[in-house]
């Protein structure tokens, strides 16, 4: 089957503890495609991003014709670190040590990706005191360093107000017109319907996939969240 698809997974199983954490996952994803991998907790969704960026062991297999990009859902580091925000970029930019300061070509490429996702007037700012909002900005920004053709976001709307979560999305939807995929981990279905084209639900397995104004039914959702009325706030059962 000839295809140039951005990315493909094939029967992808990931196993921990003798159990299967997702299980004979097959999708693929278009260039310039924004799509969402709906599910609920538990479901293998945040596994599935990490076989796709090879940090899991898996058996099937994966076939990604590009870079990815990650934006994790949260940043693990210690939060009284006096890092700004360009320190942090740069920290992934370059190779000498921090302490020996940014060498002039970091703080401008940190500061060009800064203004790609709006945020160069975040530069000087301590990475501890951003908001969740302007938090994920900066995690974009990291994530965008190597022009990936993939990006995947972990849960991106997580803690961050209505305001910035719009923002946000014009970001990513300003990334797919640049001709990048992204596929966006996320259990707000709301979210999902408003701004993305394909959905892949995943209960351990595929459970459906598609255009998303097709599947995000109430019996689809249903079914997928196994009656998790509160997945979806527009929608009341009686």
């Amino acid at each position: 089957m000839a295809t140039d698809a951005l990315l493909e997974l094939e029967q992808v199983t990931v196993r921990a503890g003798g159990r299967a954490l997702v299980e004979d996952v097959s999708f693929r994803l278009e260039r310039a495609q924004l799509a969402a991998l709906i599910g609920p907790n538990g479901a293998g969704k945040t596994t599935v991003l990490r076989a796709i960026l090879g940090a899991v062991p898996y058996a099937g297999r994966i076939t990604l014709r590009g870079r990815a990009g990650y934006v994790p859902q949260r940043l693990d580091y210690d939060r009284a670190l006096p890092l700004t925000v360009l320190e942090f970029l740069g920290l992934s930019l370059q190779r000498r040590p921090l302490m020996f300061g940014l060498s002039r070509q970091t703080r401008r490429r940190a500061l060009e990706l800064l203004e790609l996702v709006g945020a160069a007037g975040l530069a000087r700012n301590s990475l501890g005191r951003l908001s969740g909002g302007e938090l994920q900005r900066v995690l974009l920004a990291s994530a965008l360093q190597d022009k990936p053709e993939l990006l995947l976001l972990d849960e991106p709307a997580a803690g961050v107000d209505l305001e910035g979560e719009a923002t946000f999305h014009e970001l990513i939807q300003a990334q797919v017109r640049r001709g990048a995929t992204v596929l966006l981990v996320s259990h707000d279905l709301s979210v999902v319907s408003e701004i993305t084209d394909h959905v892949i639900c995943l209960n351990r397995r595929v459970i459906c996939q598609g255009d998303a104004h097709d599947l995000l039914t109430a019996e689809n959702i249903a079914h997928v969240f196994g009656g998790h009325k509160a997945v979806y706030g527009h929608h009341h059962h009686h």
